[in-house]
Order: structure tokens, then C-alpha cells, then sequence
């Protein structure tokens, strides 16, 4: 379980303090997917990365299975099983899905063991698990891959920001299914999602609304998205939901 306790985060540009997350409290339960939306420059991305330990909050603290976290890196949140899964996936020039796969696991699995991580994503393992994580993949087959990786790390809560983002219309379709399926096998562990796409919100347990660096909403998915679809005003600055 993940809880945010009054986590605040600002920054200094030219001699004043502008404060993008403030005093944001929420509880990611166990066995539960999240969807964090709102308006584009709410602080969500923001939010994720202080999660993940690439950046730290000014104030507040968060607690991971009930361990003070705030202060630990993102290597050792990653050994705790935090997993953060990046808008623009990281390129590797030289090395093969396989060998990313295998340092995700943090041992040399079989090939048939890392190709099943790539099947559970909709990639056909036989195209994909020698090719180098290079330019000559899409946006879309790195954004699996880099699922299929976290899925081998095993992550007790996987954050992912805006998973979308740069992909085409049947990447997105895979990709939602995916996610149901991440959503139907999570058991003790959790996800989290930042997203604007309706397709997403809508196979959500909980909604979490971020505008102006603050919790405008947040329950069950039921209860606060049809609020959210039929106000637009509350997400101004959003894409309409695409049903892409």
C-alpha cells in the first residue's frame, strides 16, 4: 500500500517559489488500479516522479507497506518494488529485449521465460526477443516492451506516465487490453496511471482528479467519473477523453 501524507513540491524560477504539488494526500490500496487524471499542467507527472523517487517533495512524507520512503532513492524504492514506467521509454543502443528483460528479472531467465513476458504484452516473442531496444522500434512496441519489464520485475506498485503518449491508434488498442489483463492478475499489488484517455479511466478501480497541484477528487471510478465527463470545466485543459 502506498499513502501520501500532505506531500507539497515547488520550485525556484527567477528569485520566486512556484509550488506545482501542494499539500497532496491520497492511499493507493493493495490489489487496486488507479487512474490520476486532470488538467495538463496539473502536477500529475510531477506527483508520479516523486513517487518514484526521481524527484523529492518539499514537505510530506511516504509511506510504502508502511516504511518511511520519502527519502530513498529511486534504485532503492525499485529494490522495494516500486516500478516507474517513463512517457518516452528509454532506447538501448546495443542491447536485446532479452538481456532487458533478464535485468528487469534480476537473474538470466530462459528465453522461453522472457518470451512469455513479451506474449503477456501481445508482442510475438519470436520477432522481438533478439532485436536491439534501439530506433528501429515504434512507440508502441517499446511501450509494451517496457510493460513486459516491469511485469518481470514483479513490482508491488507500477507506475505508469501516460502510457499513451506517442503511440497509434492499434498500439493503443493493445495497450488497453494489456491493462485489463495487469488488472485482472494484480492480487496484492497495485497500479497507478496517469492518463487523460476515457479508454483508461473507465477500466479504473479509484480516479484520483489532480488541478492546480491539488486532490480535487478522488474515489471509486463510478462515483467520480461521470462528475468528471459531465463537467469538462473541472478538466480544462484536457484532451476530451479520447476514445481512441
Amino acid at each position: 500500500m502506498l499513502e501520501l501524507k500532505n506531500i507539497s513540491f515547488g520550485v525556484e524560477e527567477e528569485g520566486s517559489s512556484i509550488e506545482i504539488i501542494r499539500d497532496v494526500s491520497f492511499t493507493i490500496p493493495d490489489g487496486k488500479f488507479v487512474v490520476i487524471t486532470g488538467p495538463n499542467g496539473g502536477g500529475k507527472s510531477t506527483l508520479a516522479r516523486i513517487i518514484a523517487g526521481i524527484v523529492r517533495p518539499s514537505s510530506g512524507q511516504i509511506l510504502f507497506n508502511g516504511e518511511d520512503i520519502t527519502d530513498k532513492s529511486i534504485t532503492e524504492r525499485a529494490r522495494m518494488g516500486i516500478g516507474f514506467a517513463f512517457q518516452q521509454p528509454v532506447r538501448f543502443k546495443g542491447i536485446q529485449v532479452l538481456d532487458l528483460i533478464r535485468l528487469a528479472k534480476g537473474q538470466k531467465i530462459s528465453v522461453a521465460e522472457a518470451c512469455d513476458y513479451l506474449s503477456a504484452v501481445g508482442l510475438c516473442a519470436h520477432d522481438y526477443i533478439g532485436r536491439e531496444v534501439n530506433a528501429s522500434l515504434s512507440g508502441g512496441e517499446l511501450k509494451r516492451i517496457e510493460i513486459a519489464t516491469v511485469l518481470a520485475k514483479g513490482s508491488k506498485l507500477s507506475v505508469f506516465d501516460e502510457p499513451e503518449a506517442g503511440i497509434d491508434l492499434w498500439s493503443f488498442q493493445n495497450l488497453i487490453e494489456v491493462f485489463k489483463n495487469m488488472r485482472d492478475t494484480i492480487e496484492d499489488s497495485s497500479i497507478m496511471i496517469i492518463s487523460h484517455q476515457e479508454r483508461i479511466l473507465d477500466i479504473a478501480d479509484e480516479v484520483v482528479v489532480i488541478r492546480d497541484g491539488s486532490v480535487a477528487a478522488h474515489g471509486p471510478k463510478d462515483e467520480v467519473l461521470p462528475n468528471l465527463i459531465g463537467t469538462m470545466s473541472a478538466v480544462a485543459g484536457c484532451p476530451k477523453f479520447a476514445k481512441a
